[in-house]
């Protein structure tokens, strides 16, 4: 049977809706899972005649449910319709939908009645102004699931990123890394490349916090402190961890192509050079999560919103990197 994937509408305001339908149409994702889409019945169906997408919508109250040949199961989260739609702008209702679409995910996940599951783009504020007070869907998903090593990790066709920080002002960067905290996230990387990408024996390159890797301690006392005491650490735990680098030349002479991922100690440290040479293709996983999770790598776009321009290729490689770890663990 084709695996069963849960997808989530993500900020209805925004490109979530849209490229999660351009994504389930794709030929090579018709052939190869059975998706579940959560949100509004109401909205994915009022999005799929705008957009001018050929699929068939069916209502159901359970992933579940049987559904006839070409049918795309939808099931309803939250009461929104048409007259929610505040389309480009943040609103607490589209915040609403995403989080109640997330759990109801993750209940799906964890009762096995999908196998895996895929997040549209949200709105940080709108979930705010919804009351999910988390810094972004990893952290809510952690949890949630009561996930206590997540890391998040983001793939593209040339390189994967962890993050040791992840959605904290640059201020609060030092002060939140720890060589114990590092540990464990080489911890976590390495698992997750054995288990669930098939990667055996994985070498991890970490990078360094200060421009120039602190120079011995002349620009910055992380890299000596911290850093390199975590990478002994984890070598001691038979990782294969090397460095710190320097950020700027690490990427600028194409290092990473010799490692199979990368831990970066903040958030656009890593992912602006990953974004660069991939933004339409990368995507967002949740390394450690008790659950499987992606994403795709970018926003909800509210200034392309409804114009029937999103790229959907971020989201096809999300669906498909769910469906291939799907597949390893059951290897």
């Amino acid at each position: 049977m084709k695996p069963r994937i849960g997808i989530t509408i993500g900020d209805f305001n925004g490109i979530g809706p849209e490229v999660v339908l351009k994504s389930i149409t794709a030929p090579k994702i018709r052939k190869a899972v059975q998706p579940v889409l959560i949100g509004s019945y109401a909205l994915f169906s009022y999005y799929a005649k705008l957009l001018k997408i050929d699929i068939t919508l069916t209502e159901v109250s359970s992933p579940r449910d049987a559904v006839k040949a070409g049918e795309v199961p939808v099931i309803t989260v939250h009461p929104a319709t048409v007259k929610s739609l505040q389309v480009g702008k943040n609103s607490p209702d589209a915040g609403v939908c995403a989080g109640m679409a997330v759990e109801q995910a993750i209940k799906f996940c964890l009762d096995g009645s999908i196998d895996a599951m895929v997040t549209a783009p949200v709105s940080k504020e709108a979930l705010h102004f919804a009351g999910y007070n988390f810094p972004g869907q990893t952290e809510m998903l952690a949890m949630l699931t009561r996930s206590e090593r997540v890391t998040m990790m983001l793939l593209s066709s040339t390189m994967r990123v962890a993050l040791a920080t992840v959605h904290i002002p640059i201020k609060k960067v030092s002060e939140s890394l720890f060589t114990d905290r590092i540990v464990e996230k080489l911890e976590t990387v390495h698992a997750s490349l054995s288990k669930d990408l098939g990667i055996k024996n994985p070498s991890i390159a970490v990078l360094g916090l200060n421009p120039h890797a602190g120079e011995n301690g002349a620009i910055g006392t992380e890299e000596r402190e911290v850093i390199i005491p975590a990478i002994k650490k984890a070598v001691e735990k038979n990782i294969r961890a090397f460095g710190p680098f320097p950020a700027d030349g690490f990427f600028a002479s194409k290092a990473y192509e010799q490692y199979d991922a990368i831990l970066a100690m903040y958030h656009d440290q890593g992912l602006i050079p990953l974004k660069m040479s991939g933004f339409d293709e990368g995507v967002n996983y949740s390394a450690g999560l008790r659950i499987i999770r992606t994403s795709p790598d970018h926003g909800t776009a509210f200034d392309i919103a409804g114009k029937n321009i999103a790229s959907p290729g971020s989201t096809i490689a999300a669906i498909e990197l769910a469906a291939s770890i799907i597949a390893e663990r059951k290897r």
